[in-house]
């Protein structure tokens, strides 16, 4: 039995939480979200509180019911606080505007890359090099990040590329000559 499961996710003012069959609506100043779990749990609001329970016994149901109890926790966080992710690129060149919905990077590559953002995902640029992406979903927010990041990952010796702030990146000695 999950011990994160059993605790009741509290629901702050301002936020609005609809459950209709496995489908859960959360409504907050940052935005709508909406996600369908698993039928093997049942998921209760009442009150100021959401309450997930497994529907029977099993490995299974006792996984289901922790995850998806983490996930509308993240989603009420999302929809009042919302998430970001803070990235670097680095190298000579290296930069990044921002076209409409779609990010433009330049990466030392012989074309410029595109990326089309999805809906509920800002991106703010300053210096031309550093990123940072918000949005009240916290998957999607880490998905760009991951995609953006997966274009150039940092190369371990001299360190170009495109990071994740706070991320450790082990760096190697170059060729040695005689």
């Amino acid at each position: 039995m999950s011990r994160i499961g059993k605790l009741p996710v509290h629901i702050p003012a301002g936020v609005k939480v609809s459950v209709s069959d496995e489908t859960v609506n959360v409504e907050g100043p940052k935005g709508k979200l909406s996600k369908t779990f698993n039928p093997i749990v049942a998921i209760k609001v009442d009150g100021e509180n959401v309450i997930v329970s497994p529907k029977e016994q099993s490995r299974f149901a006792d996984a289901m019911f922790g995850t998806a109890r983490s996930i509308i926790n993240n989603m009420v966080i999302g929809v009042t606080k919302g998430y970001s992710k803070k990235l670097e690129i680095e190298g000579v060149g290296f930069k990044a505007t921002l076209k409409g919905d779609s990010l433009d990077l330049a990466l030392g590559y012989s074309h410029p890359i595109l990326y089309k953002l999805p809906a509920g995902i800002k991106v703010e640029i300053t210096d031309g090099t550093k990123l940072e992406i918000s949005g009240p979903d916290k998957e999607a927010v880490g998905k760009v990040a991951a995609e953006v990041k997966h274009y150039y990952p940092v190369e371990p010796y001299k360190g170009k590329g495109v990071r994740i702030v706070g991320e450790y990146v082990r760096r190697k000695e170059g060729k040695k000559t005689a």
